[in-house]
């Protein structure tokens, strides 16, 4: 059989009836509809990843409401309480590496969100397979 017995598929039937003008007009509608769509999945993502910053920076805040509690202790509650079985001196080392310790999860949690934030990385590949045709070419000097 020769490619005259075929029927043409649609794709050529297409192509033969219409202007060379019109499928560029298609093809650039086509790409503009790409960006718009890839500008919003930005914008969703964007959205997601502010929402994890903001939950890292509320661990961050509360690491630091640890802290305050390390010296509000350290001055009164158990140093007080342990002092005396131990001495004062020894009493106030406890409760400030209790707090220490409260202080360094938290704050090592809140890092931990912070650093899972990558930004756009979905966007970021599909823009990468845009094909190299699309993709303005820097002029030869």
């Amino acid at each position: 059989m020769t490619d005259s017995e075929f029927p043409p598929t649609p794709a050529q039937a297409k192509a033969d009836t219409t202007s060379l003008g019109d499928l560029l007009g298609e093809v650039s509608q086509d790409i503009s509809t790409l960006i718009r769509q890839e500008v919003e999945l930005a914008k969703v993502e964007l959205k997601q990843s502010t929402a994890r910053a903001g939950r890292g920076a509320g661990m961050l805040a509360g690491a630091g409401v640890a802290g305050h509690f390390v010296l509000l202790f350290l001055s009164v509650a158990l140093w007080y309480a342990l002092g005396v079985l131990m001495g004062l001196g020894w009493s106030a080392v406890v409760v400030a590496v209790l707090w220490a310790i409260v202080g360094a999860v938290l704050a090592s949690k809140g890092r931990a969100e912070l650093k899972s934030i990558k930004g756009m990385p979905q966007t970021a590949e599909t823009i990468q397979e845009i094909p190299e045709t699309l993709k303005p070419r820097e002029e030869q000097r």
